[in-house]
This record gives structure tokens, sequence and C-alpha cells, in this order.
């Protein structure tokens, strides 16, 4: 007998008018229908006019579903998995199971649909050609130093998810740590209360106490940094003393630097010889 297929189906953010006909259909065709919070995507089927039989998939029994659904699909049951809102497997669970799935070489398809991080990103006006998705960032606040320390240097747009009473705390920490980038804190998307407040952090914290709501949090990355010929001397003489010639440190030091590799290689040879 054939394995069935897990389906991950994305689900609405908030506006139930981005629900797809596919998503709609796939849910109303699959044998069970796993979710992360069995009385929410039950009100949301219901409004959808879909039956389903439905099951629990959450954080607290990933581990033990993963295998009763596993056995379903073996033995040729078609699985849907969503989540609270959005795409399944991003914050959210799904993860294990489809790692689980890939293994057991059962099919996993992809029903696609909204997502708050990619929503809020294109709506955030900073760049989206690179971008680091960083979900939650964790509670702790020595952890949570320690995660963006390790973002400081990183050019890409950064992408979080935030709980509205952490909110204030997060960017008070970013504005310590990575400066006072610019920012975009958006909340309720697709919803009738949609907002997205956008600007340098320092200006965004008095305007992020009482937020109510789902949020997602988009911060710019960290410029990138400008070389110049005298900071790139020190390691082009270093190759030179170590036996390479002038014109090969000034081409390798240069590489991806934003400098000339001609600038670079004059000032290697204009510097005084030493005295014998």
């Amino acid at each position: 007998m054939a394995s069935g297929v897990l389906y991950l189906v994305g689900t609405p953010i908030g506006n139930l008018g981005d629900m797809t006909d596919r998503a709609r259909e796939t849910l109303g065709s699959a044998d069970l229908v796993a979710a992360e919070d069995t009385r929410r995507t039950g009100l949301l089927l219901k409004r959808l006019g879909v039956r389903a039989r439905l099951v629990s998939l959450h954080e607290a029994n990933e581990r033990e579903r993963t295998t009763e659904l596993v056995r379903r699909l073996l033995a040729g049951e078609h699985v849907a998995v969503v989540s609270d809102a959005g795409m399944p497997g991003l914050s959210d669970p799904g993860f294990q199971l489809v790692r689980a799935c890939v293994e057991e070489g059962i099919d996993v398809r992809v029903v696609p649909g909204p997502s708050a991080a990619i929503a809020a990103l294109v709506v955030s006006g900073l760049p989206t050609d690179r971008f680091a998705y960083e979900g939650f960032l964790p509670r702790r606040r020595g952890d949570r130093r320690a995660r963006l320390q390790a973002l400081a240097s990183d050019s890409r747009t950064v992408v979080l998810f935030e709980s509205p009473k952490r909110v204030r705390a997060t960017l008070g920490e970013a504005l310590k740590i990575l400066g006072d980038r610019r920012a975009a804190v958006a909340r309720e998307l697709t919803k009738l209360h949609e907002e997205v407040l956008r600007g340098p952090i320092s200006e965004l914290l008095p305007r992020v106490d009482d937020l109510k709501g789902e949020v997602v949090v988009v911060l710019e990355g960290a410029a990138p940094r400008r070389a110049n010929v005298a900071s790139l001397l020190d390691e082009a003489r270093a190759l030179v003393a170590n036996g390479m010639r002038a014109r090969d440190a000034a081409t390798r030091v240069a590489r991806g630097s934003g400098v000339s590799a001609n600038d670079l290689y004059r000032a290697l040879l204009d510097e005084p010889k030493p005295r014998e």
C-alpha cells in the first residue's frame, strides 16, 4: 500500500479572505487535520464550511503525536497540518513531523498561504533582498542579549516575532547593542486594526507601550564596514614579509573590500625602505 501525503497548509493570519481555494480543498479532503489548537481551527473550518477530523499537534505533544501521524501516513492516510495562523513549522509545531516523514520517504507537500514574517518584511520599508528570520528571541535577558550580539555585524534585515508585552524591552536591548537602526513594528497584520510603526529604534520606543495583538519586529541590518587603504596596509605588509609579491598581496587583500588593488599596491611601494 502506498503511503499517504503530508500537507503543510497555510491559513489566514487575520483576514479570512486570504484563505486560498486550494487550502480549503486540501483541508476538506484530508483524512485528518493536525492542528496546533483544535478549538481555534475548528472555528476556522466551521466558518469555511469545511468538515474535517481534528487532532491536536502542539509543542507539548509533538514528539508523541509525530509517531502516531507517521504511522497513519504509512497506512495510506492523508494528513494536513495547520498552525493557529500562517505557515506551520515557522516558530510553530510541524518541523519534527516533516523531518520524520522525510526520513520515512513519505511525500510532503506545501499548500502556501499567508506568513506574518514575510508580510511584515515587505511592508517595513527595509531592504528585502537578504534577511534573517529569528523567530522569538529568548525570554531570559542574558540569552536575549547574546542573540542580539550575534546579529550585531549581520548586514541582513532581521525579522523577529515578539509578545506585545516584551516589544519595548526587546527594542531597548536592540538600541543598546545594535545602535539606533531603522526598524518597523507591525501588529495585527491583515486585520481591522492593522498598524505598522516605522522609524529609528529610539523614536519607536515611546510608541510601543500598550500594544495589543500579534506583533512582528523588523530591524535594519548592520551597515557594511567601509574599508580604506590605511586599514588594509598591515595585512598586505604581513603577506609581503612572508614572501608574497607586493602586487599579489595587494590583490588578495583588496578583494571584496571595495578598495582598489592598484591603490593598495601603490601604497605598499611608497612605503619607506628600512635602513640597512
